[in-house]
């Protein structure tokens, strides 16, 4: 019996929705993409990211420190970890109603609140730079900087916004326990808004006020699971050189000395297309025989085939 593919699948915020009605209705189609690489034959294990959701469970408890006075402010940390849970609660009952659908009932489901270890010396730690939550007028921004020590940025002339560090994955917590569970036939939804960040004390793990990119933690979790394929989801067929202009080239097939080159001429946005062409390349290049892919959602299965995407090879 021929060995089946290792896929780790990085859901983008398109796959999830914005709101808790929109992402009901987006993870039954996102479930059904997933289903079908199943169905192909593939062992997949699916990351996701929690951009709208955990900045809307951080002005939760927000709001509620401003209705409970008693009530401390509740670390960046822990909405991570809310935000995981509530999204893997959609996602797995969407992914088992989707293969029971199919006469599939073998394979169980199941959400790992992972945490994700972070380096604390990252540089980033020095020039947090990624926006969350809601946009406040300079009153509020300098009293949530006066009550919870938030760094506070003006924003394009739309109001401010608390920034905070996105410092690069080094260890995935539960790794050895994601492993046993994907080893043993297990749907595992793991490394979910990058994961939680935690930095290490000795024998304890603290939360660090900081998001990781999903698209490197899901590299990682590529990588640490020994996976044939990375797919980095996103809002366009494939990746392309001068987007947006008259020059715009679609990429197919792309070396990682090609891709490296094209990342050093600049073609690719910072906080956009960036990451995930280096987490692309990052897994390509991590061992012969990894193939990583960028294309949108409902292409999933075709890309596998070589069909559509860009393909990131050594």
């Amino acid at each position: 019996m021929a060995k089946k593919k290792r896929i780790v699948i990085a859901l983008g915020g398109n796959a999830l929705g914005n709101t808790l009605p929109e992402q009901m209705k987006a993870v039954k189609i996102t479930a059904k993409a997933i289903v079908d690489l199943i169905e192909e034959g593939c062992e997949v294990v699916v990351a996701h990211g929690n951009g709208p959701q955990v900045g809307m469970v951080n002005n939760a408890m927000i709001a509620l420190t401003h209705e409970d006075k008693a009530q401390p402010n509740t670390p960046l940390s822990v909405c991570v970890a809310m935000s995981q849970a509530y999204i893997g609660y959609d996602l797995q009952n969407a992914l088992q109603e989707e293969l029971l659908n199919r006469g599939i009932t073998n394979i169980p489901v199941a959400t790992m609140i992972t945490q994700v270890r972070v380096d604390a010396d990252d540089p980033a730690f020095q020039a947090p730079s990624k926006p969350i939550g809601k946009f406040v007028d300079y009153k509020q921004a300098a009293q949530m900087e006066r009550d919870f020590s938030y760094i506070m940025k003006e924003d394009a002339g739309r109001g401010y916004r608390r920034v905070v560090a996105s410092p690069k994955p080094v260890e995935i917590i539960e790794i050895g326990t994601i492993r046993n569970m994907v080893e043993s036939g297990d749907l595992v939804i793991a490394c979910g808004g990058g994961g939680i960040p935690v930095i290490r004390q000795g024998n304890h793990l603290k939360g660090a006020s900081a998001v990781i990119d999903k698209d490197f933690a899901s590299c990682l979790l590529a990588k640490e699971l020994d996976a044939d394929f990375l797919i980095i989801l996103t809002a366009v067929e494939k990746v392309a050189l001068h987007y947006g202009t008259p020059e715009e080239t679609w990429l197919d097939n792309v070396s990682v000395a090609e891709a490296n080159q094209y990342i050093k001429e600049g073609h690719f946005a910072p906080g956009s297309m960036l990451p995930k062409v280096q987490a692309a390349v990052s897994f390509a290049s991590s061992k012969p025989g990894r193939t990583a892919l960028i294309t949108l959602l409902e292409n999933s299965r075709d890309a596998i085939q070589g069909k559509t995407g860009t393909t990131f090879h050594l």
